[in-house]
């Protein structure tokens, strides 16, 4: 039988997931988080909207939860008619969001009191792959859930990675976005460095890109930029990526693991945000840079 399956969250990530279901022929219920802005075409494919968390997984086999960390996630769980007020047992709940890996284990252990299954599987790539339908997703769970998942994922993800029991999955995204991170951070503060002592900056570029330490960050991010003076390379905002920064940085502190690099690319975006850049995308972090050091680094 094809699951039904329910969607909270219709943002950036979720339209694009949810359309793909629809697409795929799943019968698809969604309750909107914050944003109403983009329904009319999942509406005219046939999905049908819950006023609520509970009823929506009341309407379903499998729950999709795309929202921006813990805290949401959480609202969504033990809220008015959440998630744990829904009375569905063998529901399976799919938790796509960032989050922190000691919120998601006490959700996990409540949910399961109520018959309910909590799978971990935080996405990759951008609301241009959601749209497409090939995202990246790394999901933590057991062997037999995972198979009971994979074929729903194929709808919306070109890669499905397995990548350990529950709970797996979002420390790994935490600790791949802790590098990709530590990596932007680096680079920002390489050019500012560079625009300080009046290095042409294009020399650095080239130099960089047929070498070792080019990558498809350092291209996301300096490419555009320097070309254009367009900042938007990188999609993926400042300050949800700090928010990913503390959560990786409260797990190594929990292991407890020193993270001396985390913290230090953590710090980084704690001042882009609060130097007036928490709305932009990475690439901003150039910005962050000229205003701190008094340098020119985008093209204008």
């Amino acid at each position: 039988m094809t699951p039904k399956i329910g969607f909270i969250g219709i943002g950036m990530m979720g339209h694009g997931m949810a359309k793909n279901l629809l697409a795929k022929g799943f019968a698809l219920t969604f309750k909107v988080n914050r944003n109403r802005d983009n329904l009319a075409d999942l509406i005219a494919a046939g999905a049908q909207e819950a006023t609520t968390n509970a009823a929506c997984a009341q309407a379903s086999d499998i729950v999709f939860i795309c929202v921006t960390g813990s805290p949401q996630v959480e609202q969504i769980v033990y809220g008015e008619q959440g998630l744990l007020d829904c009375g569905r047992a063998g529901l399976i709940v799919v938790d796509t969001s960032t989050a922190e890996p000691a919120s998601s284990a006490k959700i996990r252990s409540d949910l399961a009191a109520k018959g309910i299954k909590l799978i971990d599987a935080p996405l990759a790539r951008t609301p241009k792959e959601a749209e497409e339908g090939r995202l990246n997703i790394m999901v933590g769970a057991e062997s037999e859930d995972f198979k009971t998942l994979e074929p729903v994922l194929r709808a919306f993800c070109e890669n499905i990675f397995h990548v350990g029991p529950p709970g797996h999955g979002h420390v790994l995204k935490l600790v791949n976005n802790m590098m990709a991170m530590s990596f932007a951070a680096s680079i920002a503060e390489a050019f500012a460095v560079a625009a300080k002592s009046g290095l042409d900056l294009n020399r650095l570029y080239d130099v960089v890109s047929v070498g070792g330490v080019n990558c498809g960050i350092f291209q996301m991010m300096a490419t555009n930029t320097l070309k254009a003076g367009d900042l938007t390379g990188f999609k993926f905002g400042i300050a949800n990526a700090q928010k990913d920064l503390r959560y990786y940085t409260h797990l190594a502190e929990m292991l407890p693991v020193s993270s001396f690099m985390g913290e230090a690319a953590h710090q980084s975006l704690v001042q882009a945000v609060n130097a007036g850049y928490g709305d932009k995308l990475i690439a901003s972090l150039f910005e962050a840079q000229e205003k701190l050091n008094n340098v020119k680094i985008v093209p204008r």
